[in-house]
């Protein structure tokens, strides 16, 4: 049954990032313990802990319970490195130097963590994405993915979308996370994030969920996927 309430806002980036770091956090210190929060900090000091500060900052604004505070000290240079990009690209950067300082440690053991906390930020984003359609009065069926989707689609992403009977085929052909990772040469820690990001999402939205990601920005160039949920019977 649909109801006359508006939809709820879109997910700013800052609270986005400050979430995933969380993800990753959680996942990183369960596997390595005192050493993997110690690389997570080398990681974050890398990327700026100005730009880190400021995510923080803007995503405990807007209401995010993260722990992205809890790795930035008291005394920081506050020069700030990223002044002319987007929130979109430093998200990627942040991403690209915690994973880089765990995976250049702990090799495979380390990239399962980092993609374990893509997978667990994932499912997150999901479960929300549903609750924003049931806010709506609409169940979480194909039909209702994209157009709840939690974070905003901004002029820097290109993409096309195929609707067809119970599957969507997606395929973009410029992301702002996936050209920052190339610009930076950090193709291998941010293909992580690529290969858990869309079907844990997608998962966390309906467990029936089946995605289909066969092709990457990072290695062919483009992004290309196909959404499958196909319609239980009442039977079933």
């Amino acid at each position: 049954m649909e109801t006359n309430k508006t939809p709820l806002p879109p997910l700013s980036m800052y609270r986005i990032t400050a979430k995933l770091f969380t993800h990753i956090e959680k996942s990183v210190t369960s596997s390595f313990g005192i050493q993997g929060k110690k690389l997570l900090q080398k990681g974050l000091e890398r990327f700026g802990y100005q730009e880190a500060h400021d995510i923080a900052e803007q995503a405990t604004r807007e209401g995010e319970d993260h722990v992205l505070s809890d790795y930035i000290p008291q005394e920081f240079s506050r020069v700030n490195k990223y002044g002319d990009l987007t929130i979109y690209s430093q998200m990627a950067k942040l991403f690209a130097q915690v994973t880089k300082a765990v995976v250049d440690v702990y090799g495979e053991d380390g990239q399962d963590a980092i993609r374990e906390g893509v997978r667990t930020f994932g499912e997150e984003r999901g479960k929300g994405i549903a609750h924003r359609a049931a806010h709506l009065g609409k169940p979480n069926t194909i039909e209702n993915y994209l157009s709840n989707y939690d974070m905003g689609r901004s002029e820097l992403f290109e993409f096309e979308n195929i609707f067809k009977p119970q599957s969507i085929e997606q395929t973009f052909t410029k992301c702002p996370f996936g050209q920052q990772w190339a610009d930076d040469n950090m193709h291998e820690y941010g293909i992580l994030y690529c290969q858990m990001i869309d079907p844990a999402v997608a998962k966390g939205y309906n467990p029936n969920f089946e995605v289909e990601h066969d092709q990457y920005v990072l290695k062919e160039g483009v992004c290309h996927f196909n959404f499958k949920l196909e319609e239980k019977s009442k039977q079933e």
